[in-house]
């Protein structure tokens, strides 16, 4: 293990986790975001649905692991929601069942730790067409109609375990032009798509009563302290702490 020791934001879910850190990705802005405050960490599996999920969850999350997530964000939905294959394969698990798996999964975090909060994320929306020119051949069945099922059944679920979701289906769906810019192939988050996810995080953590804020400007910065090692002041008189300076880009997040 690396020290300092930081908190642990997981990110754990299938493709549109996996591949955060691409094309200006939501996880990548979160990793920017939380430098010198917490640690994000990836477990991304493209492809994946809710009982390969579950097949992984004690490897992934052990519960005897030294040190435990101070908050997991989930995402599982947008494969368990493809319309069923007539050979019996691929990636759709029943309605029912989803929801069953996704109870697990928040069931099995909350043990770890009396402290670990949990964010699920919603199946986005998708653009049909544009899955039909780039990704037709893998993505046979996923509808948005579907999308939006699996995403309203998870909001009330996590309502019932009172857990904190956001509605991912919905939020990018707000966007007047969303269906041009949300994604790289109709299924997976461009830069302007993942900026909803980030916005939608950061607000959830904002809003949250948690004891301990996981806000990323509520958090202390590693090794803040001053130094004469950084660039004097303009009279020489001190020296200007970098540690602190918060680049333009990092503010349109302080929602």
């Amino acid at each position: 293990m690396v020290g300092p020791l930081r908190p642990q934001i997981v990110l754990f879910g299938s493709s549109i986790v996996q591949f955060s850190f691409d094309n200006g990705g939501w996880g990548g802005i979160l990793a920017g975001l939380y430098a010198r405050k917490a640690d994000i960490i990836l477990r991304g599996y493209s492809g994946w649905n809710s009982r390969q999920a579950l097949d992984v969850l004690d490897e992934v999350f052990p519960k005897d692991a030294p040190v435990q997530p101070s908050l997991v964000i989930v995402y599982f939905g947008g494969n368990d929601s493809i319309h069923p294959h007539s050979s019996g394969l691929g990636p759709h698990v029943p309605l029912g069942e989803y929801l069953e798996n996704m109870r697990k999964i928040a069931n099995h975090l909350k043990s770890l730790s009396d402290h670990i909060r949990i964010i699920f994320l919603t199946s986005p929306p998708i653009n049909e067409e544009l899955i039909r020119k780039k990704l037709s051949a893998t993505q046979s069945g996923r509808t948005n109609e579907s999308c939006g099922e699996y995403a309203d059944a998870l909001m009330e679920l996590s309502e019932e375990l009172n857990i904190k979701a956001i509605n991912l289906w919905s939020a990018i769906q707000t966007r007047d032009d969303w269906l041009d810019v949300s994604f790289t192939d109709g299924v997976h988050l461009s830069a302007e798509g993942s900026k909803v996810v980030v916005k939608e995080i950061l607000r959830v953590l904002r809003e949250a009563d948690w004891k301990t804020s996981l806000h990323w400007m509520s958090m202390p910065t590693e090794y803040a302290e001053d130094s004469p090692y950084y660039p004097p002041s303009a009279d020489g008189t001190s020296t200007i702490n970098v540690s602190y300076c918060i680049s333009r880009r990092s503010l349109q997040w302080d929602l």
